[in-house]
């Protein structure tokens, strides 16, 4: 398998954020052949607003992300549920990358990790995101899906370590099949 640029986002720009803690262990967790990297950052975005976008055009740093997510062989979300759906920063992020020319989502592979307090685990945050992905013609992986519930208990955010190896199995195994759905459907 020729090597796979994958490119990770986080929902949260909290920087011991289970999220963002799970995301900087991807690499690790990563099959041969793939390598992930974090995406470059979207805290700096103004609130999408259209007369920006047509006044002074595209900020750089928007740009910025919608060249890497267009470079990469696929996104991995990593991000936890705000109010039952998307965090409204990362939402904002997605709302300006859509709307630059040559739309980069389109037909990219896209998997979906989140954790969260609670014991669903931020599935609400991943099907609005499904959604949103739809809408963009990006490719979702379907399954396997990683919810990691109760995240205080399986993330030691001293550590920035995963303690619980069930869960570590699960985002091996999705990294896996993303790595397999990316080569059935990927234009990498």
């Amino acid at each position: 398998m020729a090597d796979l640029n994958v490119i990770t986002i986080c929902g949260s720009l909290r920087k011991g954020s289970f999220n963002r803690i799970v995301m900087n262990l991807l690499p690790g967790y990563a099959p041969s052949g793939m390598k992930v990297s974090e995406a470059p950052p979207w805290a700096d975005f103004p609130i999408y607003n259209a007369d920006i976008q047509n006044s002074t055009g595209f900020p750089a740093p928007v740009q910025k992300l919608a060249e890497a997510v267009r470079a990469a062989a696929g996104v991995i979300f990593v991000s936890p549920e705000y109010n039952y759906s998307i965090p409204g920063g990362l939402k904002n992020a997605i709302d300006w990358v859509s709307r630059v020319p040559n739309q980069p989502f389109v037909g990219k592979p896209v998997a979906l990790i989140s954790a969260a307090a609670g014991l669903l685990g931020g599935g609400r945050m991943q099907y609005d995101m499904r959604r949103c992905m739809i809408f963009l013609d990006a490719l979702t992986m379907n399954k396997p899906e990683v919810f990691i519930g109760n995240a205080s208990a399986r993330i030691d955010d001293k550590t920035g370590q995963i303690k619980d190896e069930q869960t570590i199995g699960f985002i091996k195994q999705q990294l896996e099949a993303f790595a397999k759905f990316i080569a059935a459907h990927g234009k990498a």
